[in-house]
């Protein structure tokens, strides 16, 4: 057959998910009952409705059995069902879910004697309800990771926990609200981007287990793991504002953080001729911690471009005592932010907005650590918002004392959960948090996370590296790359500190369709790291 079937005793065989086609080969192989044990609409576009597979089964003389199980949710219920169907149903049977697990692990519970007592399968780890691999997050981390580890090992079984059914490049909004790229071109459904022979488990995340190996979620489920990836990004905390999610998106408010806002950065810029922008920068951790300066550099540009700007009024608030983290790229930064005549204000942190009278509320410390409060009007305010790990990585085993799952900075595994690795925003390693950081990790963690299930060292090794491409003008970028520490990690034969069409090019053309084409499809180019001796 055509499909892979495995055959567990003399009556039942399991198999992944059949198509409308795939019917008339099973029947002619001889099958004479169907069970069907994936929810309709789980997601992913390869799945017929059960009344859409029945129908035809009928059709074609087999009996067609729904017995919908969630990933993570067989209980002895389940069991006990399934047990009086393959006692019943004419055989041979074929049983089915998406990858045939869920199938396999029913028949293994109907081979015990179970209760209504007794905890449901999914209460502790019984490896045949877990994964080898459950990865937290579907977002850039995520995703690569995945499919970087299939490339490696296509037997693998792998979960990905996400709730959203979009995914984003992210790294592209800032030229959206400069005016420069199409922010439709920014989102494609979850379902096109998760590889082939991964599950999607679309919930969410409620609290870790890492003592028995379990992840709960909020609907719960409970999900058994023998290695867990977390990489749940991080957390935009909008709320911490005062104020700030009333007005956002209206009255001048806006930010290049959020899809949905970074068409109205654009729009704004367009339309302002004359007064005060303000552009605000929190305190660390952020990801992309250039994207803020980004976005004044484009809309300053803009309105040099169009005689507005000795007409503007502009402010570049940052919670820093610094403009940039890395050195030795401030002094060509300087240069720009003096042709756009701005304002730099230091250790200034945005605290309340009040959207209606156009007014900003920031708390200044000075040089003796006194902070007092200033109010300032805007017309325009590019606000970027306080950013933190997810609250159920914050509470739970895995966190450091900052709220990030700990780990070791060069192995990117977890110091104390040895099966446990992390990558992307949400780990702790203290290098920038950008998607070509996550490019470069994505290689160690896959890398790693094998090592380490085979019992090997872990030799492969993560220097830091992460890339800044600061838009410092529309056709001009500097390609900021560096490692721990700052130490320069330049990719290209150019000046590093220097704007560069080419990089712009990259930026704005290349590294989308990288992403896209590579990144999330286990494509490793240019991202090998180094090596442990």
């Amino acid at each position: 057959m055509s499909i892979n079937l495995t055959k567990l005793d003399e009556k039942l065989s399991v198999t992944g998910q059949i198509s409308m086609d795939d019917l008339h080969e099973i029947a002619e192989s001889g099958y004479k009952s169907i069970i069907c044990n994936r929810p309709d609409f789980e997601g992913g576009d390869d799945q017929p409705t059960s009344e859409q597979l029945e129908e035809l089964a009928k059709s074609l003389g087999m009996v067609f059995v729904y017995l919908p199980v969630e990933i993570g949710g067989i209980s002895a219920d389940h069991g006990e069902k399934f047990k009086e169907l393959i006692t019943a149903l004419p055989g041979p049977i074929l049983a089915f879910c998406r990858s045939g697990k869920r199938a396999a692990a029913l028949h293994a519970l109907a081979k015990q004697d179970v209760t209504e007592e007794q905890p449901p399968v999914s209460d502790a780890c019984n490896w045949s309800n877990a994964f080898d691999v459950v990865v937290i997050g579907g977002g850039s981390a995520g995703i690569g990771v995945t499919a970087s580890l299939l490339k490696r090992r296509p037997s693998l079984r792998i979960a990905i926990i996400e709730p959203s059914d979009k995914h984003y490049y992210q790294p592209a909004w800032t030229l959206v609200g400069g005016g420069a790229y199409d922010i439709d071109a920014t989102v494609r459904s979850m379902s096109e981007v998760i590889p082939q022979h991964a599950e999607w488990i679309q919930a969410a995340v409620a609290s870790f287990n890492p003592e028995q190996n379990l992840v709960n979620l909020t609907d719960g489920r409970t999900i058994g793991y023998m290695q867990l990836i977390v990489c749940p990004g991080i957390r935009l905390a909008w709320e911490k504002i005062e104020g700030l999610e009333e007005t956002l998106g209206k009255n001048g408010v806006t930010s290049n953080y959020a899809y949905e806002l970074a068409p109205y950065t654009w729009s704004l810029v367009e339309n302002l001729k004359a007064g005060k922008a303000l552009f605000t920068q929190p305190p660390m951790p952020i990801k992309c911690a250039g994207a803020p300066q980004k976005a004044m550099y484009l809309s300053c540009d803009h309105w040099l471009r169009n005689h507005n700007l000795d007409k503007i009024d502009v402010e570049f608030n940052t919670a820093g005592a610094v403009l940039f983290g890395v050195a030795d790229f401030v002094p060509t930064l300087m240069e720009y932010v003096r042709r756009y005549s701005a304002k730099l204000v230091f250790n200034s942190n945005l605290v309340r907005v009040d959207g209606v009278n156009k007014i900003a509320y920031f708390e200044i410390k000075d040089g003796e650590g006194n902070v007092s409060r200033v109010e300032k009007p805007f017309d325009m305010l590019h606000v970027t918002p306080p950013q933190m790990a997810p609250d159920f990585l914050r509470d739970s085993p895995l966190a450091d004392i900052s709220g990030f799952c700990e780990v070791n900075q060069k192995t990117l595994q977890h110091p104390r959960y040895i099966n446990v690795f992390s990558l992307g925003d949400a780990c702790s390693s203290p290098n920038a948090k950008t998607a070509a950081a996550i490019r470069k990790q994505i290689v160690v963690v896959a890398e790693n996370i094998l090592a380490e299930k085979e019992d090997r060292d872990l030799t492969t090794i993560y220097d830091g590296y992460g890339a800044c491409p600061l838009t410092v003008e529309n056709g001009k970028v500097i390609l900021a790359e560096f490692g721990f520490g700052g130490k320069l990690l330049p990719s290209l034969p150019l000046k590093p500190t220097a704007p560069s069409k080419i990089a712009w090019l990259l930026k704005a053309k290349f590294f989308p369709w990288l992403y896209w084409n590579g990144m999330l499809k286990g494509r490793e180019w240019l991202a090998r790291p180094g090596k442990s001796h």
